[in-house]
């Protein structure tokens, strides 16, 4: 009978038998380790990524791929900032090319479009909602809001908790693909709202009609390559990184109008 001796030091793998009997080495074979594969992952940049020429480019993302982590994953904003984003873009600039919209802001092309064309509809949307979304997030974020905000929001909803409960209320009954928004409305009222689809409040056909200060994507590609079929997650997350400065500056710019 022999017993098998597995000696492990550095890359070989020595096995060593020895006999039952004499109890004397009978033979020694080096074997290789197996190289463990090495995965470079490769982060592009976001400033590399341009739109085909047309009225709209993107706007410039103010930080890094990876620069929300571990809340949003360096794949799933290289791959919603360079593919969906950039579609929307290249799309738009299509769709209205030769048209009364071609030389007008996105704003104004929102407000005059007919939403009984989808390709002109979805896409507008589309650029406008993830131009929003992405300047409304930063890394080293979160927390409240100051000054002029959580004095508007305390107001409105009696308290910051509050609201924050009310928000991921709407995110998390809203069916299907769609955007959760805080809104000025026409009164200069804050309100929380949902959208369907790429639709917004500054289409003619929104529910609820106002400038948005902050936007939520709930499309699956926004969560999806993160936290799968939990939402929920997503949107606590989505607290954790929301770029609170830039939020109660689009409310200020919302009041002026």
């Amino acid at each position: 009978m022999k017993k098998i001796y597995f000696l492990i030091s550095g890359l070989l793998l020595t096995t060593i038998l020895l006999s039952c009997n004499n109890k004397k080495l009978t033979e020694v074979v080096d074997v290789p380790l197996p190289e463990v594969e090495q995965k470079t992952v490769i982060i592009g940049n976001p400033d590399d990524v341009k739109a085909n020429e047309g009225s709209f480019q993107l706007e410039k993302l103010h930080y890094a791929y990876n620069a929300l982590e571990p809340n949003i994953s360096t794949s799933t904003m290289e791959n919603h900032y360079s593919k969906h984003y950039l579609t929307y873009t290249n799309n738009l600039n299509k769709a209205i090319a030769g048209t009364e919209l071609e030389n007008l802001t996105i704003e104004e092309v929102l407000a005059k479009l007919d939403t009984s064309i989808p390709e002109i509809k979805n896409n507008a949307g589309g650029y406008y909602n993830h131009s929003l979304y992405f300047k409304c997030m930063a890394p080293k974020a979160g927390g409240q809001p100051q000054d002029t905000l959580v004095n508007a929001i305390t107001k409105k909803f009696g308290s910051f908790d509050n609201f924050t409960t009310a928000f991921k209320d709407e995110a998390t009954k809203q069916f299907g693909s769609g955007w959760v928004w805080l809104i000025v409305d026409r009164s200069g009222n804050l309100q929380i709202t949902s959208t369907q689809n790429q639709d917004n409040p500054l289409m003619r056909n929104a529910l609820v009609p106002g400038k948005p200060i902050l936007a939520l994507d709930l499309w699956e590609h926004a969560y999806y390559l993160d936290y799968q079929y939990k939402r929920k997650n997503y949107v606590d997350a989505f607290f954790n990184v929301i770029n609170w400065k830039m939020v109660g500056e689009n409310y200020e710019e919302a009041l002026r109008k």
